[in-house]
């Protein structure tokens, strides 16, 4: 798996207003407005947080008109999930390791 990517992503949802807007869009598209007013946030604030979304990989956007729509990128976050389920198997994999190699050892006895 490439760093780059997840990177990204990690970066983008590091901040908790992107975080925010992310939740927000799991619930459906919506537009920059629609997800700058539940954090009072300014409109070109709103798009500079969803510019850092859309490089992440997380959502994409499409413009009709004036009106620019964002919705959640399909499989999006599967980038971090199968990072995720690595870093478990790598964990549990030592840790089953360390219980084998435990269990090998002899018996010490710990005084009092």
């Amino acid at each position: 798996m490439l760093a780059e990517p997840l990177d990204r992503m990690f970066l983008a949802l590091a901040d908790p207003l992107r975080r925010g807007m992310v939740e927000h869009l799991s619930s459906g598209p919506a537009t920059v407005k629609q997800l700058a007013a539940p954090s009072g946030m300014r409109l070109p604030s709103a798009v500079k947080h969803l510019k850092v979304l859309e490089v992440g990989g997380i959502v994409v956007s499409q413009k009709v008109g004036r009106t620019r729509t964002f919705r959640i990128k399909p499989d999006a976050l599967r980038t971090i999930a199968d990072w995720a389920r690595n870093r478990e198997a790598a964990w549990n994999s030592a840790f089953d390791r360390l219980a084998a190699a435990m269990l090998e050892a002899p018996e010490v006895e710990i005084e009092p």
